[in-house]
């Protein structure tokens, strides 16, 4: 029988067709019921309508200079029409050349990575599969999906792509891949990106850099600038070939962009960025306590701060100029460690960590050989240098003595006294702070000695008629501590209180003529301290003396006498009314800056003064604004109906506004402080601002054992304010007080800072009355003889020809110096009583 037949093969064709049939729509129905059951529980993709990443806030300087950024994923989103082509069309070549006309999967580049995938996976089971997605499965991939590699995940990624082109335009879903995609170097999106790597916007980047932007989505870090250099490269010229091989770009653009180097930096780097740590650090914690920690770091705020990039920076460098000065002063502490072999110095030496915030002119050193007149170095470039002996000078021996105090071992005659062999040090070019055009260079290799100073302290400068913080600097180093002494240290501020007290005596009938005794006083102490007898600095007294001097020249013995006269309430009201202090204790020593507060609550206590009586909260905070633009916070809320002027020109008046602040002393009793002051820096404690040329005031403070040295130094429109001390206080050193250690950081903060304000005088309000006086015994005066003044006065409170400034002040003297000589009670002094120095250049004169 045959098996064979036509009949036979057309009987099983139908069968096998029917047969294929039935399979192909039961793999079909099975197909659809998987496609069913693993999309049954998708995500709405319509959220992708209102949805809006987190986005990092930015924070800006005063004068517009990006100083911060927060984020838990750094982004920056960016709508679709603000990206330029040249990126769009970067991407779009690299991932998806079809991406405006497929329908949301490519099904020959789907079949390509599926072929690749199987092929790979045969040499390599574990290898990753590769899938062929488009720009559109990615953003379902990104947004709603994980990225595990399995059947599932894909189906899902499928549906959902098919999906999202019913439901966006091709723009839209554009937007979000660029916006979304991580691209290494903690940025998200695009914009992130060109800003980590090229620190450029979107529309300032070059082709290849767009090029090489457009290679990461593959995997950030396989093509990372530097560890995976030739690969990155290698990846970037592909990108170009492709945007050249679509018609974006000519051949000899893509061969010009293929020769560049790839060239990437960090981002808010540098001295700029180094110098506002402090500043954005109290940033973070303020916006953080009003808006909350995701609005901070996911809200996208655009923070307007009040800093000022030039003060900050000219405030940082005071700074660390004076620690640095006074740490010289007292000694070198020793090697970072040593080297106790030299076979291979330069590798062992770059073994060693250096210290964290070193100064960018420093660097690491060790001993080689040491010389009669000096020591040989090796560098970490493998260089040798020389330290001269007279560089070495410095460098004693420090210790302290039975009172704490620090003391110097013998002088440094030969470098071996300083050093040994093998000690690695701290250096710096004895070139690196000098002009190439100065006159007697050291040679090229001289270095000198340094170290990280032990001592520490604070800066601030403000408006004082807006109370925005302009510079603020709180510490030597904000990497090695990040306790901000300018806001958080609560410090004695010695006699940097007096002004406050001298305003209690002009408020309550004094004025600055009236004479006060300095001579010895004596009050009753407590258990710890039998009788208090507060000592000027020069240990000497001076007899009847005007209020004017009392303050010019610190004198101790003639503030407490004022408080005892004036009496403590006043002066505890003062205190309290300018927030100096919260509660202050009604003790003589109290007058003398024994209590405790911080620099910015002093600081911000003399701006009221300098704006003419009027105290006005100080702030780091300009605006506020949320991401989408709209203004959340902003700190001068004055209303100015005459702001808004189409037309600037001729005849349009400048609007007033309301002053800011609360009132808390009258403008005539403030400008006499002022004035006084402005004495303190012709002839008192604070003359080295003299050589600036300007008028200027200010008023140091030193506490008892030299433990804080304080300097508030200002001109008509800018205050600054400095203390410097120990974290854990220890005496400074015998004769270290304000007008040696403070001063000179107000000096060299004020000459950077004062060269964009005009040289003006301060501001004199009316109901103020100009009166010649002489200033060593306050009496009337003729303009033109030695000693002569002109004082500030309220009208009728001047001192008339005829009548001494002793006989004005008779009461007063007459019942101080009766106390002085019966040691009437007073109060006791706690430790830490305020004692300032005098110019004894000037003292012996009075």
């Amino acid at each position: 029988m045959k098996l064979f037949t036509w009949k036979n093969a057309l009987r099983a064709g139908i069968w096998g067709g029917a047969t294929l049939a039935v399979l192909a729509v039961a793999g079909f129905i099975a197909a659809a019921v998987y496609v069913v059951r693993v999309t049954d529980d998708l995500p709405d993709y319509q959220q992708l309508a209102q949805y809006e990443p987190p986005i990092m806030s930015r924070v800006h300087a005063g004068d517009g200079l990006l100083i911060a950024e927060f984020a838990r994923e750094q982004r920056v989103f960016v709508p679709i029409e603000n990206i330029p082509p040249l990126v769009i069309n970067a991407y779009l070549s690299a991932e998806d050349k079809n991406f405006y006309s497929h329908g949301g999967i490519d099904v020959l580049g789907m079949a390509r990575g599926g072929i690749r995938s199987i092929l790979t996976r045969l040499r390599n089971p574990d290898a990753p599969l590769q899938s062929g997605s488009t720009i559109t499965q990615q953003v379902a991939k990104n947004f709603l999906f994980t990225s595990d590699q399995r059947l599932e995940r894909k189906v899902r990624e499928i549906v959902i792509a098919r999906r999202m082109e019913r439901a966006f335009t091709k723009d839209q879903i554009l937007e979000l891949y660029l916006n979304e995609i991580y691209l290494g170097n903690r940025a998200y999106g695009v914009a992130a990106a060109a800003l980590n790597y090229f620190g450029k916007s979107l529309d300032e980047l070059d082709l290849h850099e767009a090029a090489y932007l457009a290679a990461l989505p593959k995997g950030p870090s396989n093509y990372h600038p530097e560890r995976e250099r030739a690969a990155a490269i290698g990846r970037r010229n592909w990108v170009l070939e492709r945007m050249r091989a679509n018609g974006f770009i000519t051949r000899e653009e893509m061969e010009a962009a293929q020769a560049m180097p790839l060239t990437t930096g960090e981002r808010l780097s540098g001295s700029t960025y180094l110098a506002a740590e402090y500043f954005v650090e109290q940033v973070r914690r303020e916006v953080y306590d009003m808006y909350g920690e995701d609005q901070l770091y996911d809200g996208g705020l655009s923070i307007r701060t009040t800093l000022d990039t030039t003060m900050q920076m000219a405030a940082r460098r005071a700074l660390r100029n004076g620690l640095e000065a006074y740490d010289r002063r007292h000694g070198y502490r020793g090697p970072l460690t040593r080297l106790e072999s030299f076979d291979a110095w330069v590798e062992q030496l770059a073994e060693i960590t250096p210290p964290a915030d070193m100064d960018e002119t420093w660097t690491l050193a060790v001993v080689l050989e040491l010389a009669d007149t000096h020591a040989e170095i090796g560098l970490l470039n493998g260089e040798r240098g020389r330290i001269p002996l007279e560089e070495l000078t410095w460098a004693r021996e420090p210790s302290r003595n039975e009172d704490n105090f620090p003391v110097l071992g013998p002088r440094i005659e030969t470098p071996s006294d300083a050093l040994s062999r093998g000690d690695v040090v701290l250096v710096e070019p004895l070139r690196a702070d000098l002009p190439e055009t100065a006159e007697d260079l050291p040679p090229e290799n001289a270095y000198g000695l340094r170290q990280y100073p032990a001592v520490n302290g604070g800066i601030i400068a403000i408006d004082p008629f807006t109370g925005r913080v302009l510079a603020m600097v709180g510490g030597y180093s904000f990497q090695q501590s990040q306790f901000n002494r300018a806001t958080q240290a609560r410090r004695q501020p010695g006699s940097a209180f007096k002004p406050f007290v001298y305003a209690a005596a002009l408020l309550n009938g004094w004025t600055p003529a009236s004479i006060i005794l300095d001579a010895p006083f004596v009050a009753s102490g407590d258990s710890e301290m039998r009788f208090y007898r507060p000592q000027n600095y020069s240990e000497e007294f001076y007899g009847p003396s005007p209020m004017r001097l009392g303050l010019e020249l610190s004198r101790n013995v003639m503030t407490v006498r004022l408080a005892q006269d004036l009496g403590m309430g006043p002066i505890v009201a003062i205190g309290e009314r300018f927030r100096i202090y919260d509660d202050l204790q009604p003790n003589l020593s109290m007058a003398l800056g024994a209590g405790e507060t911080t620099l910015i609550r002093l600081i911000s206590a003399y701006a009221a003064i300098v704006n003419g009586g009027r105290y006005i909260e100080p702030t780091i905070l300009d605006r506020v604004q949320d991401r989408s633009g709209d203004t959340i916070y902003v700190h001068d809320q004055r209303p100015c109906a005459g702001c808004v002027v189409e037309d600037w020109g001729p005849g349009v008046e400048e609007p007033e506004l309301p002053p800011l602040g609360e009132r808390v002393i009258d403008e005539v009793t403030a400008y006499q402080i002022v004035h006084m002051l402005e004495g303190a820096v012709q002839r008192g404690t604070g003359t080295q601002l003299r050589e600036l040329g300007r008028p200027l005031a200010g008023k140091t403070g030193t506490t008892n054992d030299f433990r804080d040295a304080w300097f508030v130094g200002f001109g008509p429109d800018l205050i600054a304010a400095t203390y410097v001390g120990f974290d854990t206080p220890l005496p400074l050193g015998s004769g270290e007080a304000g007008s040696r250690v403070a001063v000179p950081i107000i000096k060299e903060f004020l000459e950077t800072a004062l060269e964009r304000y005009p040289a003006a005088p301060f501001r004199v309000p009316e109901g103020v009355r100009f009166v010649p006086i002489n200033r060593q015994t306050g009496e009337p005066s003729v303009i033109g003889r030695p000693f002569t003044i002109l004082e500030a006065f309220r009208p009728g409170t001047e001192p008339q020809r005829g009548q001494t400034a002793a006989e004005e002040s008779l009461s007063f003297s007459s019942s101080a110096l009766g106390r002085a000589l019966e040691g009437q009670p007073g109060q006791p002094s706690p430790e830490g009583e305020g004692e300032e120095e005098e110019d004894d250049t000037l003292g012996g004169l009075y």
